[in-house]
């Protein structure tokens, strides 16, 4: 099965290229406040795993809102992170050019950790998944680490460091801002590895 991977260049996304090997990734800038620095995160994972690499770009900024858009959080935001609809949004521009480079399945970088979002949990993959197989081209989505935490997902993954730190994880800009949840989360990831991220 010819798999391609949503790669955002987040931790999440670049263990589990590590891990299965799908035949290329996909990152999409949406018009998020980091989109460059995921871009050259994702390209050099891509470049490092032998990967072909596609960029989708839509600007959806006008959309957003928190930290990865230039707009305060909506007051139905769960989180100071939340871009409404984000996991839909991504998912489907993705799935288009799956689809259109022959992939037969679409892998997502969620895990246990994201289920304080509705579209970080289980139930919402399955969801997608339904939603993208039963149309032409018949798509899977699958999210092969929802049940992991980030740190148990790297474990798993056996990725080496010296490809794990291309990651980018910051929210709010190209360069880690050390204050977001996603500076916090990636901190607390690198801790637990016993790996010091400074």
């Amino acid at each position: 099965m010819r798999s391609a991977l949503l790669l955002s260049g987040g931790q999440d996304s670049t263990a589990i290229a590590y891990w299965l090997r799908p035949e290329f990734g996909i990152t999409v800038d949406y018009g998020q406040r980091p989109s460059q620095a995921e871009l050259n995160a994702a390209k050099q994972i891509c470049t490092d795993l032998h990967m072909e690499h596609i960029v989708v770009k839509a600007d959806c900024s006008r959309l957003g809102s928190g930290d990865l858009s230039e707009s305060p959080a909506l007051s139905v935001a769960p989180s100071s992170e939340w871009w409404p609809y984000r996991n839909q949004l991504v998912i489907t521009l993705a799935a288009g050019v799956a689809l259109a480079h022959g992939a037969q399945e679409l892998l997502i970088g969620a895990v246990a950790n994201d289920a304080g979002h509705a579209d970080g949990r289980i139930e919402f993959f399955k969801a997608m998944d339904t939603l993208m197989s039963m149309q032409e081209g018949g798509l899977r989505v699958r999210a092969p680490a929802i049940e992991l935490n980030s740190t148990e997902l790297i474990k798993k993954s056996k990725i080496p460091m010296e490809i794990l730190c291309w990651a980018h994880s910051c929210h709010r800009s190209n360069f880690a801002c050390g204050q977001c949840r996603g500076c916090i989360k990636h901190k607390n990831v690198m801790f637990e590895l016993g790996v010091s991220p400074y």
